[in-house]
């Protein structure tokens, strides 16, 4: 009989996601002067507003209001109309110290002794999917919108389209979840109120059916493609006209879209936020690391599907739990012939990945500017790179260049570096695979 599975997305748009951008950009931006800033830094967005609030503790100051103004920019929120601009909107700043209380768990003389920034259990995911180890329909809710700002951006087709949508992607898979066709689409967007709605929304549907799944079937492989079997279900605005939305038309918060961030409901989620939050909060650190095991997992073919998860006590440095379930799709054996339980699975793997909070950090460079690239479209399945980023500090990594007289500082850092497949050798001589 099989089944249906759906997972949604957001775009940079939606009120939520406005807010985790924010959230990240000021996380950034402190980062730039001082990396080791314990920051957690939540956001709130309404019509004309942007009220950012927190616990920081650092040596930067940061001008909040230019770094606001700048996000909502980027984003597209730059007309009146919208009733939330990036010049107009009203930007308080609630912002005070980390508490002490917990700043004494986290720092230790001996940086490697760094505890946990607070308790909690964290999950990674892969299968086997897609390319990237991600589930197909969380992939793909991110693709369509990712195409559809694109096509808004480059303003030559679908000129009506404005910052705020959503996605949703139903796929039907076999009782072994093997995927075999795209079920439903679902693409809400908001846009100009440019015609009689009738008319409007089936211009609108014709160009999502013509214009946007076209350009989206073009990133993917073949066997990915082959699932947009004829027939499939296409709802578009089904609730009618969208031209009130963004912050405007809902309140937006940092953290909301937790499941957009992931895996789209796939594996599992301990329920802690990553925007606006350093790297000493293992909600987000080490839900990365998670991801990076299960990852390489996948791919040095010790199973089809690999869920990780870690357990963390505040001001501890080492993990109190660490489970892996393969959902019966290892392949890995014993010296018997018997293939391993996930128990021993996991005691191996435990064994190659230094899970400490310091040890994360370190392996992953998370004490540079790199997290606004992942307040939207997922932290997940992305593809990693390496970039010059500019600094306000010197050190042996930096770069130093004159500029007008001015003198500035870069730094080539690393993005979305838990995607790396950079431990399937060890594991594959580890397991024999």
């Amino acid at each position: 009989m099989g089944y249906l599975f759906t997972s949604e997305s957001v775009s940079e748009g939606h009120p939520d996601k406005v807010s985790d951008q924010i959230s990240d950009a000021i996380l950034d931006e402190i980062l730039r002067f001082d990396p080791t800033s314990k920051v957690a830094c939540e956001t709130m967005v309404t019509t004309g507003l942007a009220v950012v609030a927190g616990e920081i503790k650092t040596n930067a100051y940061v001008d909040v209001q230019h770094v606001v103004r700048q996000v909502i920019d980027k984003i597209g929120y730059n007309k009146a109309e919208y009733q939330f601009d990036a010049k107009s909107c009203g930007v308080l700043s609630a912002i005070h110290e980390q508490s002490p209380d917990i700043n004494q768990g986290v720092v230790r003389s001996k940086e490697e002794d760094q505890g946990a920034g607070d308790q909690g259990m964290m999950f990674g995911f892969a299968c086997k999917e897609t390319d990237d180890f991600m589930p197909i329909t969380i992939d793909l809710s991110h693709i369509l919108l990712q195409e559809l700002a694109a096509i808004r951006r480059e303003g030559s087709q679908m000129k009506y389209l404005r910052p705020d949508s959503k996605s949703q992607v139903t796929v039907k898979y076999t009782n072994n979840w093997e995927p075999v066709c795209i079920d439903t689409i679902v693409v809400s967007t908001q846009h100009d109120d440019f015609d009689e709605e009738k008319r409007m929304l089936q211009k609108i549907e014709d160009d999502v059916r013509n214009i946007l799944i076209p350009r989206v079937t073009k990133r993917l492989p073949q066997r990915v493609k082959d699932l947009f079997k004829p027939g499939f279900k296409l709802f578009v605005n089904p609730t009618g006209k969208f031209v009130i939305g963004g912050p405007h038309g809902d309140s937006g918060l940092t953290g909301r879209k937790i499941i957009v961030d992931t895996y789209g409901g796939r594996g599992a989620h301990g329920g802690g936020a990553f925007s606006g939050k350093d790297a000493s909060k293992v909600d987000r650190s080490a839900a990365y690391a998670t991801r990076h095991i299960a990852k390489n997992m996948v791919a040095a073919g010790v199973a089809d599907e690999v869920l990780v998860q870690v357990a963390y006590a505040i001001g501890v440095a080492e993990p109190v739990g660490f489970y892996i379930n393969t959902r019966d799709t290892a392949k890995v054996k014993n010296a018997d012939g018997n293939i391993l339980t996930d128990e021993q699975i996991a005691e191996k793997v435990s064994e190659l990945f230094d899970m400490r909070p310091f040890a994360i950090i370190k392996k992953f460079g998370l004490k540079n500017p790199v997290f606004g690239e992942t307040a939207a479209y997922g932290h997940f399945g992305r593809t990693p790179f390496s970039k010059e980023v500019e600094v306000y500090y010197a050190d042996e990594h930096t770069r130093k260049e004159t500029v007008d007289g001015k003198v500035r500082y870069f730094k080539t850092v690393d993005f979305f570096a838990w995607e790396k497949l950079d431990m399937v050798d060890q594991l594959k001589q580890t397991f024999a695979c």
